[in-house]
């Protein structure tokens, strides 16, 4: 990759002009007698100095320039002078600042070997960077793409676990509620059997973020993650279940029973309800194809004139595909999505799918067979 340099001089020379730069901001620790490899570490050590007041045009290009330096050094090398200059350049005093800090280190990660680990402190660094910038989606836009990033570097599973827990709160800062969901249950899915109580206050602002989230209805996954099955026996467990796999009228008595609590999360009773009959409305909707207004009216516990308006509401989630039939007062339901899916519904999926392979055999065999005599045909009469 090719990167930007401070100066068109070769490395020796180039330390030389960086050390005389940051000498004239009042560096102390830079020696006239040092090698070029001590000349760096005392560059990289006084690598903050060009954010000083009246330097914010030139520090991009300081910056750019040490950063060329580094990557050019053996991985041993670099490690500590890497780490040191993310050190320098993650907290910037100022929101432009931030931006010039994250595109330099965005160089520095790309002219990076793959394989060098001080990559995965880089990005680290990133993030962090970006988080006080809110500018995470500039760095972060998806857990896959993160992964295949950072796999060649073999970060540890504590690494790892710092990391998206700083990304997580980056995400929470830019109003990325729904990436963030998906960091924290990636975050939760880190620990095992054996560790699984240290992340327990994760787990219980996981729970309580997605039964928050307005847009969040399928919640089956997070009883699976060890942190929260640590939470077993607890009112939050236990609310959480009711999201999972109750109706509204468990969600109502849990409510009546345990109101400080529930409000004590955080948590608006009003928008639980709401949710809670989307859900309910969603398992009325697994075992049968018309949903008569009466059903809906008193298992959700609405008016006469409230059903149609929240009908319209469900369709908007596209949870449900159905239509309404006003006339006879009644929902004709198409499909829809299963508030939990088990190992029934994996052996329903690979039924379907092997129906579905077998049709396409026989089509396929009956098209040869076509094929077939229509040649077979054409040369008897030619």
């Amino acid at each position: 990759m090719s990167l930007p340099a401070f100066i068109d001089l070769t490395v020796e020379e180039q330390a030389t002009e960086l050390c005389s730069y940051f000498k004239a901001l009042g560096a102390s620790n830079i020696d006239d007698e040092q090698s070029s490899e001590g000349d760096l570490a005392s560059i990289v050590a006084v690598a903050d100095l060009c954010f000083k007041e009246g330097n914010e045009g030139e520090a991009e290009g300081i910056l750019n320039s040490i950063v060329s330096m580094l990557v050019l050094l053996p991985n041993e090398k670099a490690e500590p002078l890497i780490t040191t200059f993310c050190l320098k350049l993650v907290k910037p005093p100022s929101s432009k600042l931030g931006q010039i800090c994250l595109r330099v280190l965005s160089v520095l990660f790309h002219g990076l070997d793959i394989t060098s680990s001080t990559r995965f402190t880089v990005y680290h660094t990133l993030v962090q960077v970006a988080g006080q910038v809110e500018q995470i989606k500039s760095v972060f836009t998806d857990l896959e793409k993160m992964r295949a990033q950072l796999a060649p570097c073999k970060p540890n599973n504590e690494q790892m676990q710092k990391l998206l827990r700083i990304l997580h709160e980056a995400l929470l800062n830019s109003r990325e509620s729904e990436l963030a969901s998906k960091v924290m249950v990636e975050l939760l899915s880190t620990y095992t059997t054996e560790n699984a109580s240290q992340a327990r206050e994760e787990a219980q602002r996981c729970i309580v973020a997605s039964l928050a989230d307005p847009n969040t209805f399928l919640l089956d996954h997070l009883l699976t993650l060890q942190p929260v099955k640590v939470l077993e026996g607890a009112l939050l467990h236990d609310l959480l279940t009711i999201f999972v796999t109750e109706k509204l009228t468990a969600y109502i008595k849990f409510y009546e029973e345990k109101k400080d609590f529930v409000e004590g999360l955080g948590l608006k009773h009003e928008q639980n309800l709401r949710k809670m009959r989307i859900l309910t409305f969603m398992q009325l909707a697994e075992n049968a194809v018309e949903l008569p207004f009466d059903t809906l009216e008193k298992q959700l516990q609405l008016t006469e004139d409230q059903v149609e308006e929240f009908v319209l509401q469900v369709l908007k989630t596209k949870l449900v595909r159905a239509r309404m039939d006003q006339l006879n007062r009644k929902v004709l339901v198409s499909s829809t999505m299963h508030r939990t899916f088990g190992k029934q519904h994996w052996q329903q999926l690979r039924e379907l799918l092997t129906s579905w392979r077998t049709h396409l055999r026989q089509v396929k065999d009956s098209m040869l067979t076509i094929v077939n005599e229509q040649a077979e045909l054409l040369a008897q009469q030619s």
